[in-house]
């Protein structure tokens, strides 16, 4: 679990209720149901119109990362990476057969196939930059979304704002309906600037980094498996690869 992100999470929404009650607020005003199905409908319905089904889908399984990223352990990957050399100085490249059988992560198994298969360092290289490639595109684009909501969440929430105001306006001979929708009015304005500053956009934010990690790790296991395949001596690819650390 990442820690920082629950960290991040309490003290940022922990400072704006927390504040709130200082001056004297109560958490109740703040609690607005009208507002929030204008700022949220609003948001993802905008979102919707933008994206892909299977962009958006990707990124609503993508959501979680921040709280459980994917685990790479560079240090555990090179001493694998030692160890196939190893295996293929000793055994020839057909004696890796049995390691990709065995090997969990796809990425790492496609490039011990191809090392099996007898392909050219060059032909390998090209095949397994294309999946990061694709991959690293189609993370991103899933990021965006969160962006994309960072972006809209405030334009909508002042629509809601306005929406509030416009009630208001209609209901000033009737003082008892105009405290609803100057609540309404203040409060969407709020969920919009707070949601998109405080979750979104520090969402898309932390995704991408972890993209950018992924596509590393795999670039690092690339130029593992292409060392191999040239057969590079196994402590000079391990310094090689330690770079990446």
């Amino acid at each position: 679990m990442d820690i920082l992100t629950i960290i991040g999470l309490t003290m940022a929404f922990g400072a704006i209720i927390g504040g709130n009650i200082m001056e004297g607020g109560h958490t109740s005003s703040l609690m607005q149901l009208t507002a929030f199905i204008i700022v949220a409908g609003g948001t993802v319905g905008a979102l919707m119109i933008q994206v892909q089904m299977s962009t958006f889908m990707q990124a609503m399984k993508m959501a979680g990362w921040i709280f459980f990223p994917p685990k790479l352990v560079p240090s555990e990957a090179i001493e694998k990476i030692v160890n196939w050399s190893n295996i293929a100085r000793k055994e020839g490249l057909l004696g890796l057969e049995a390691v990709s059988e065995s090997e969990s992560d796809l990425f790492a198994r496609k490039g011990l196939q191809l090392l099996v298969d007898g392909s050219e360092p060059e032909a390998i290289r090209g095949i397994m930059e294309v999946e990061v490639d694709t991959k690293e595109h189609s993370d991103t684009q899933a990021a965006k979304v969160w962006e994309g909501m960072g972006g809209y969440c405030p334009t909508v929430g002042i629509i809601g704002a306005v929406m509030g105001l416009i009630h208001v306006m209609n209901n000033l001979a009737d003082p008892s309906a105009l405290g609803g929708g100057i609540a309404v009015a203040f409060v969407a304005t709020i969920y919009g600037v707070g949601l998109a500053n405080l979750l979104f956009l520090p969402m898309a934010g932390k995704l991408k980094e972890i993209i950018h990690h992924q596509s590393k790790f795999k670039e690092m296991i690339i130029e593992g498996v292409i060392a191999i395949a040239e057969g590079e001596n196994p402590r000079n690819i391990e310094t090689k690869l330690q770079g990446y650390l």
